[in-house]
């Protein structure tokens, strides 16, 4: 797969559009593939679907990283934290859910060589973190005035 990274670097909101375009075809890409291993629509849907939200609306709407950058701990960030603050009721059975297909979709990224391997492995390990971002969900709606000690364990600005 021929993909020109820089090409997903974001510095405007013009750019931004833009790589969310770039990324939704990418993500169509992973559909498709998802199929042609022999995945029936709705198990390659819910998979893409994870991998959509995590990617478009936080790695590039928010983060407005370049989603080839090996950043760590991003889906922490997003699950233990950004997810949490931004839903109504937040869910470790949504997360459960989605993170497979991020998890999935990382190892896409790195078996078409976009990613290192080593990566793709952490991403997947994140993505297996549910009992602590269960943790994460619970202690969120206990705070009562202790909210930048909560947000500082899983800070989406440490990076």
């Amino acid at each position: 797969m021929q993909i020109e990274k820089s090409a997903f670097d974001i510095t405007s909101l013009d750019d931004e559009i833009r790589v969310d375009g770039l990324c939704k075809g990418l993500l169509m890409a992973f559909y498709e593939s998802l199929l042609a291993e022999g995945l029936d629509q709705g198990a390659a849907t819910k998979l893409a679907n994870g991998a959509d939200h995590f990617v478009r609306d936080f790695v590039i709407g928010v983060k407005m990283l370049n989603l080839f950058d090996e950043q760590p701990d991003l889906v922490r960030q997003f699950a233990g934290n950004w997810y949490i603050v931004n839903t109504l009721e937040p869910s470790v059975d949504y997360l459960a859910s989605s993170l497979p297909g991020v998890a999935r979709f990382y190892r896409y990224l790195a078996d078409n060589g976009l990613i290192s391997a080593g990566f793709s492995q952490m991403v997947g390990q994140e993505c297996g973190e549910l009992p602590y971002y269960a943790s994460r969900i619970a202690s969120f709606w206990e705070i009562t005035d202790n909210y930048p000690e909560w947000d500082q364990e899983c800070s989406l600005q440490n990076y």
